[in-house]
């Protein structure tokens, strides 16, 4: 049997808005129960915008280095692919971002159909929210195009 290394050239990468160093792809939305399965493609060595988890999320290092860091930019904690990490909505703000390659991330969203994130400037005003509407309405043109 031959195991081959994971592959994300067939995935149709959107962009969300202006932010840098982030891509994504919606897998699912199931509306009734609240819950939204996306995969997260952060740019190698670059950080993407501070915000926060308004909502549950559990997550899956699918390639590469998970890296978290705080608001001022100092690296918190580094997920090796293959970690599973189940966290709570938080109001601590924070910064994602990929290792020495890009990483791709699966999100399970959950519990929810309100805000889902909050963007923040640096002085920690939310600059927009990004809500469950949102994604759906986001879901909706990743299938027609």
């Amino acid at each position: 049997m031959t195991l081959h290394a994971f592959d994300d050239n067939r995935i149709r990468w959107q962009k969300l808005g202006d932010f840098e160093h982030l891509l994504y792809f919606i897998l699912d939305i199931n509306e009734e129960l609240k819950i939204i399965d996306v995969l997260f493609k952060f740019s190698a060595n670059q950080q993407i915008v501070l915000h926060r988890h308004k909502v549950h999320n559990n997550t899956f290092v699918v390639q590469g280095e998970h890296r978290l860091y705080e608001a001022d930019g100092r690296l918190k904690e580094v997920r090796p692919v293959g970690s599973y990490t189940v966290s709570p909505p938080s109001d601590e703000p924070h910064r994602e971002g990929g290792g020495d390659q890009d990483v791709i991330v699966l999100f399970s969203i959950r519990g929810s159909d309100g805000v889902l994130y909050e963007i923040l400037n640096d002085d920690l005003s939310i600059a927009a929210t990004l809500s469950m509407q949102d994604l759906i309405n986001l879901f909706q043109l990743q299938r027609s195009a």
